[in-house]
């Protein structure tokens, strides 16, 4: 391999017929792949996807929006191969810590707190699941895969009591100042596709440390240029990959090397 998607849901509904076809095109571009679940669902699902297919990976947990009960996509597979409504999960972890015995789970997550999509009432309810699941990665010693949004500081506390372990902040989305916070707590930063249309993170990407970055599609979502608009898949890290290089000025093999080692690193593949 090449390239590393640390992120990716190939066991949602948007792959459901073809998710065999997305995994060779991946592999065929020789990225490997972290399958993400979102609850227990997904989380088996990409433990199953795992088991199958050389080169994929799998990291399992219950995503923060999924703490409540409202929140519907898409994209996401429910029951019957169906769109996803959130019931509610609570953070059952003897099923989880279950899961991650399997040799292909690479991760706890991804979780964290989401400020942005659910009421304010919910809070308590995220932070709670969220401890959980940092727990169950200090008993599994396997790192964190976290999801925040519009909550960096009351994650980052909450990782300071607790975590034991060090991980990826997927789809990095704060300034340098938040940024350096993670970086200097030991946590990697992951980039999507989106830093191919907009330069809002150009800055972090600059000033972080090499060997503190990781490349993600977040497929089915945020799709690079020039496939933007169609659905986003695995085989397009080589092109976030590129964008990266081509930010911090330097040379895009180097970059892709130390992007693929890194991921090594973070998830214990080495």
């Amino acid at each position: 391999m090449r390239y590393f998607d640390a992120h990716t849901h190939l066991n949602f509904v948007a792959f459901k017929d073809d998710t065999d076809a997305v995994v060779q095109r991946a592999l065929e571009q020789q990225v490997g792949m972290n399958v993400v679940g979102t609850q227990y669902d997904t989380s088996v699902s990409a433990v199953k996807l795992a088991e199958k297919h050389k080169g994929v990976y799998a990291t399992i947990g219950l995503h923060p929006i999924h703490t409540g009960k409202s929140y519907h996509d898409e994209k996401e597979l429910g029951e019957g191969g169906k769109a996803f409504t959130s019931r509610g999960e609570e953070f059952d972890s003897s099923k989880y810590e279950k899961l991650g015995a399997n040799k292909k789970v690479i991760a706890v997550g991804e979780c964290g707190l989401d400020y942005f999509r659910l009421e304010e009432k919910t809070k308590a309810t995220q932070s709670r699941a969220f401890i959980q699941q940092i727990e169950l990665a200090n008993k599994l010693n396997k790192p964190l895969m976290l999801h925040i949004r519009n909550a960096y500081d009351d994650a980052l506390e909450m990782l300071k009591i607790h975590a034991k372990v060090k991980g990826d902040t997927h789809f990095f989305a704060g300034d340098w100042g938040i940024a350096k916070k993670f970086l200097d707590f030991g946590f990697t930063l992951s980039f999507t596709g989106v830093i191919t249309f907009t330069h809002e993170y150009d800055e972090v990407i600059k000033n972080a440390p090499l060997d503190m970055l990781l490349s993600e599609t977040d497929a089915p979502y945020v799709t690079p240029m020039p496939h933007r608009g169609k659905r986003n898949e695995s085989a397009y890290i080589p092109l976030i990959v590129k964008r990266i290089a081509e930010i911090r000025g330097e040379d895009f093999e180097t970059v892709s090397a130390a992007l693929y080692g890194n991921a090594l690193r973070v998830f214990g593949l080495k």
